[in-house]
Formats: structure tokens, sequence, C-alpha cells
């Protein structure tokens, strides 16, 4: 397996605790970290995709939401949730990674970690976004979504 898509998958582990239980993202990385090393520079890959998706959780859901519309996102499964946000802020908002980069590994991670029908689900809500790319990253291009340490106390 590739080294960003280790540190996604990580990333992706951390949301999801996160989501369930409403750990600390710093506590809950570290945790991740301490089990599972990652090469250089991925660990860091992996924080910015924690701390870029937590701040603009509800953002992310409300565009997924749109192009989910026969699925509301309190029914969405917290895996399949948490891999749209991961490839949405990565190439909508952190404009880090090419679409079809991002929906390829969102469709790996979706294979490892979701049910049978994760990868179309996800592939066909990442593609209906992806079409609507230039519009989602002006939409946050006005607001700063730069990684920040969140309080660890939570």
């Amino acid at each position: 397996m590739k080294s960003r898509t280790k540190a996604r998958g990580l990333a992706l582990q951390v949301l999801y605790e996160i989501d369930l239980t409403g750990h600390s993202p710093v506590e809950a990385l570290q945790e991740r970290l301490e089990d599972k090393a990652l090469e250089d520079g991925m660990a860091e890959f992996a924080r910015q995709i924690i701390m870029g998706v937590i701040p603009i959780t509800d953002k992310l859901d409300n565009l997924i939401a749109q192009h989910a519309p026969e699925w509301p996102m309190d029914q969405v499964a917290v895996i399949d949730r948490n891999i749209l946000r991961i490839a949405l802020w990565e190439f909508a908002v952190a404009s880090c990674t090419p679409v079809k980069v991002a929906i390829n590994e969102a469709i790996e991670l979706s294979k490892l970690f979701g049910s049978d029908s994760t990868p179309r689900f996800i592939n066909g809500v990442l593609g209906s976004l992806a079409a609507r790319q230039a519009e989602i990253q002006q939409e946050f291009a006005s607001q700063t979504f730069r990684p920040s340490t969140p309080k660890t106390d939570s």
C-alpha cells in the first residue's frame, strides 16, 4: 500500500473514532501513530487531513448531502461519511490532490473499510461533487482552512 494511502487510512480511522466517541483529535491521532508508524512526512499528511476536515465537517456534510439526497447524512454509515469528507477536503478545499486521484483513493479506502456497496456509493457521490469542483473551491476560497491545533481536553 502506498504511503499516502496509509496516511489516509489512518486519518480515516481517527475521524471515525472522533465521530463515534468524541475523543480529542490530537490524542486519537497520537494513539494511532503509536500503533502504526507511518513513513516520513505521512504522519503530517494524516494530521493535515484530520485538522482540515474537523472544523468544516458541517459544510462538507451539507455539500455531500446535496449530492446524495436519497441518503440523509444521519443514515450514511460513519465510515462512508468520513471517506467522502476526506476526498472532498483533498480535492476541493485543500486542493492538494487531483480529483481523479482523490476519488480513486476514496474508492480504495471504501474497499478496505466499507461495505460491499460502499465503493459504488462513494464513486457516485464524489463524481457529482467533482463536477462542481470549481464552484466548491470558490465557496471555500474566502476562508482559510489550514489545520489548527485543537484543544486536547475534550
